[in-house]
């Protein structure tokens, strides 16, 4: 059970990814290149779902909530994953 809450905890920003670039213009005129489109949706991304947000939310002006939506998201990317139980 908890590899399935650990795999869906990991696909669910991906799926967001792919039904916002699949549906909606969302991404467009945010990267000038999709290579930063690729590589977060591989490595990072919550962050970049969060970078997208800041870019269209907040006009691009990286004030004080943003940047802590950005820690908080990059926090949550590069979190090591939890070991299992330990052995006693």
């Amino acid at each position: 059970m908890g590899c399935l809450f650990a795999l869906l905890a990991l696909i669910t920003p991906r799926v967001v990814i792919f039904l916002l670039w699949f549906f909606t213009h969302w991404f467009r005129g945010v990267f000038n290149s999709a290579l930063w489109l690729v590589l977060g949706f591989l490595f990072l991304p919550t962050t970049l779902l969060w970078y997208t947000a800041v870019q269209h939310w907040y006009g691009g002006q990286w004030t004080l909530w943003p940047v802590v939506g950005l820690v908080i998201a990059l926090a949550i990317d590069v979190s090591p994953a939890r070991k299992g139980r330990k052995r006693g």
